[in-house]
């Protein structure tokens, strides 16, 4: 049994997913063979009600220079973080002089909508690759780690910060005492500390089991942030449900005693303890429904192969990387996968090695059926590839259930 990162309880793991590699370094078909394998187990504190990985993945290894993913590339996102921008321009950004820090902007799809606002700006990320397209945009970006040394350094050198906001980036920093004794520095009197990140209740409730991978050292829920801010000196004082991903939590924190709790707090706790978030019988029932998800994926797929039917796969997302690998899903059964990322292009998938090709791909000639891994821009998707659904084509999908659509 380990201890919890955050409060030092004991974690009991409930869902073993073997041998894994580091889900967003897409080896081209000559490195194939010198990838970074490491144990994927996910467990549960008794104490605070943190979910979290036994094995952190060195931040290096997930987050290099040539660190691959783009918020840019879904026409869904754009539009949320140009709403989010909008959103706190006109709440916590207003007045006299607000500077705005924001932790993992990756290509500086919100970044720069604060900044055409006129709204002074720090993007902190270490992906090199990433932060020299925002900063192309006109954006200001610092490239590294956010720590406490950071937090400090930016409010020597620029002052203290009216909002620091983090999306989908939070819940990647086993390290999380850093990051919040550095917020903790940089906030100005009365500022706030905003992420968004995947949410547990969804994740549990529909079986988004490939949500689970390196990155996700967190999987956080309302009751566990609660706890972890108040072990950094934080309240939690503002909780918003959104659909992106299959479900997102944005959590609004700030430093004790600074801010008056709002309703949808104590509301959300108590949604939570209908869904027994803090009850070890869930993710007992979790791991069972995984189990029985990965058997039946792969009965479907061995099934089509044997019926001579032509199979790919749409998104070459780093969830993926945990279904393929842990069900032993390769070229066998995925001739190929689809992706619209550039950086991704004509190399393979993490461990399974099934190769990646651009999108004009998928439509020479469509196949008989797609495994659709990049499910949480299903909607997006599926309106784009029409197409595909005129000629006969099928999409898979494995959660909630395996099914066919």
């Amino acid at each position: 049994m380990s201890h919890c990162r955050i409060c030092g309880g004991p974690v009991r793991e409930f869902f073993d997913f073997g041998r894994q590699p580091v889900s967003d370094v897409f080896p081209r078909p000559e490195e194939i063979g010198t990838e970074h394998f490491y144990r994927l187990a996910v467990g549960f504190c008794d104490t605070c009600t943190m979910v979290q990985q036994s094995q952190e993945v060195s931040r290096d290894r997930m987050f290099p220079a040539d660190y691959p993913y783009r918020s840019s590339g879904s026409a869904l996102m754009r539009r949320h973080f140009e709403a989010t921008a909008l959103h706190y321009l006109e709440t916590e950004l207003r007045g006299d002089d607000p500077f705005y820090v924001e932790i993992g902007c990756n290509d500086g799809i919100m970044l720069g909508s604060v900044r055409a606002a006129g709204v002074r700006h720090l993007g902190v990320d270490p992906a090199e690759d990433a932060a020299r397209v925002a900063g192309a945009g006109g954006s200001r970006v610092h490239v590294g780690f956010f720590e406490e040394s950071t937090g400090h350094r930016i409010r020597e050198t620029e002052g203290a910060a009216r909002l620091v906001f983090s999306a989908n980036t939070i819940s990647h920093i086993a390290y999380a005492d850093s990051v919040f004794a550095g917020v903790r520095a940089l906030l100005a009197e009365g500022g706030v500390f905003v992420f968004e990140d995947r949410y547990l209740g969804d994740i549990v409730h529909h079986t988004y089991f490939d949500q689970i991978y390196d990155e996700h050292f967190y999987l956080f829920s309302v009751r566990s942030v609660q706890a972890m801010a108040e072990t950094y000196g934080f309240d939690l004082v503002d909780v918003e449900h959104l659909p992106v991903h299959g479900g997102t939590m944005r959590y609004t924190t700030a430093r004790a005693g600074e801010r008056t709790p709002r309703e949808s707090v104590p509301r959300l706790l108590a949604a939570e303890r209908e869904l027994k978030l803090a009850e070890w019988s869930t993710y007992e029932s979790f791991a069972a429904k995984i189990e029985s998800n990965c058997r039946e994926l792969i009965s479907l797929l061995v099934d089509l192969r044997e019926q001579g039917k032509r199979v790919l796969g749409y998104g070459a997302t780093c969830k993926s990387a945990t279904v393929t690998n842990y069900c032993g899903i390769g070229p066998d059964l995925v001739s190929f996968v689809c992706d619209s990322t550039r950086e991704k292009q004509h190399r393979v998938t993490p461990g399974a090695h099934i190769p990646i090709r651009p999108p004009e791909s998928f439509a020479s000639p469509y196949p008989d059926y797609a495994v659709l891994f990049a499910w949480n821009h299903a909607e997006e998707i599926m309106a784009k590839e029409q197409e595909f659904r005129a000629a006969g084509g099928r999409w898979i999908l494995y959660a909630p259930d395996v099914r066919v659509v």
